[in-house]
């Protein structure tokens, strides 16, 4: 039941923000928004991801893990409602509140791995919590612009509060309505696992490892994943929010067309998230990193000299980016040695990645407004993708020797 919570809640968080970026036509073409205006609606969410995780930090120290995955929910719910409620302004604040609680939720969810899983089955959970973030998003990617269609844009975006009852459902059900209220700080040590009757977390700490780490920031590791996941968020941004256009310029798809197409960027990123868990245990961490970075590289090189093949450039790179983001927590899980720990691990990878990630639908659009075409914005989008390839294969290169010592 925990597991079907955590998976659950991985629809919450990433379906709901992309369902914007089949119809922001519409939107725009409504609210009478500008081309900088539309992109907010995009960026936003990421944006609060970036600027509001220190203080998501600091709620789920302070409040407890099982309290801020409840708000998460709740709060995700509200913003919903919001956004698809009425004008220009509601549109805007319901972003807003959207991207401040998904932001716990981002935190919190490697929080809850470490604390309520086996060790041995961590690759395994992350790989299902991070296909269900793509899950999410392949889902509002391909039914926003028909339900759009058929009913209106606020029907279309307010549908997606249905992934809120569906969290809230699974998450009462794993642990029960008293402790999905429990308050309470996460204690230095091993914190009680989330269904009271089971002591879950059974790891060793090793207390010089726990002291020499007490600050994240002060680990090369640390920032250079952090690094890495931040090239990994921009260049998914920058995908995610410009492949529909992409293809509906290059291809002349229709804007559902598109959005259904561009779907498979999404669907492909399910095998990466499961794959990659099999291929780090067999072959490694390192091999898998390499192999990802490949993988990611033949989305922009691919679309720039073979655009006509777009559809297993789409593949190829949703497989990498579903791999991606779960290889980064499952290094964030391997490297924390405390619950506490494991809260500012994550804060701290998030936070910077994020902060990256939220300037990657601009800075693509940007270059594309400055160029009219889609050489330069693929080219930004390979950025990204170096410095994930850079930064991630150094960071587990320092993780094996530390793991051999």
């Amino acid at each position: 039941m925990l597991l079907l919570g955590i998976i659950a809640i991985g629809f919450l968080l990433r379906g709901p923000i992309i369902a914007v970026a089949p119809i922001v036509g519409s939107i725009s073409e409504e609210l009478d928004l500008d081309a900088s205006q539309a992109g907010l609606l995009t960026s936003l969410p990421v944006l609060c991801f970036a600027l509001v995780t220190p203080l998501a930090s600091f709620l789920i120290g302070r409040a407890g893990a099982n309290a801020a995955t409840t708000i998460t929910i709740l709060g995700v719910a509200l913003g919903t409602i919001v956004r698809s409620s009425g004008d220009t302004p509601a549109v805007f604040t319901g972003t807003v509140l959207m991207g401040v609680f998904i932001t716990i939720g981002n935190v919190v969810v490697p929080v809850l791995i470490r604390r309520d899983v086996d060790p041995s089955r961590v690759g395994l959970v992350t790989g299902l919590y991070t296909s269900a973030l793509n899950v999410g998003s392949m889902i509002t990617s391909i039914a926003t612009a028909p339900i759009a269609e058929a009913f209106g844009w606020r029907t279309a975006l307010g549908t997606w509060v249905a992934f809120a009852v569906l969290a809230a459902v699974a998450w009462l059900g794993a642990v029960g309505p008293r402790a999905a209220m429990r308050w309470g700080p996460i204690r230095p040590a091993v914190e009680t696992g989330a269904i009271e009757t089971v002591a879950v977390s059974t790891r060793p700490v090793d207390l010089a490892r726990t002291a020499a780490q007490s600050s994240t920031w002060r680990s090369v590791t640390a920032i250079l994943l952090a690094l890495a996941f931040a090239g990994q968020s921009f260049s998914y941004y920058g995908m995610t929010a410009w492949f529909p256009q992409l293809l509906s310029d290059e291809q002349g798809l229709s804007s559902a067309a598109a959005g259904s197409s561009s779907s498979i960027f999404q669907i492909a990123a399910v095998v990466g998230a499961l794959g990659i868990p099999i291929l780090a245990s067999r072959a490694g961490v390192l091999p898998a990193m390499i192999t990802l970075s490949a993988l990611w590289s033949t989305i922009p090189l691919g679309l720039i000299f073979a655009p006509d093949g777009w559809a297993a450039w789409a593949l190829l790179g949703g497989v990498a980016q579903g791999g991606g983001i779960t290889l980064v927590f499952m290094i964030v899980v391997q490297l924390a040695v405390s619950d506490p720990h494991a809260r500012r691990l994550s804060a701290m990878v998030q936070g910077v990645g994020y902060a990256l990630a939220s300037v990657a639908p601009t800075a693509v659009g940007a270059a594309y407004e400055a160029t009219n075409g889609w050489t330069s914005p693929l080219l930004v989008i390979a950025g990204g993708i170096a410095l994930f390839a850079g930064c991630g294969i150094t960071a587990t290169v320092r993780l094996r020797r530390r793991n051999r010592r």
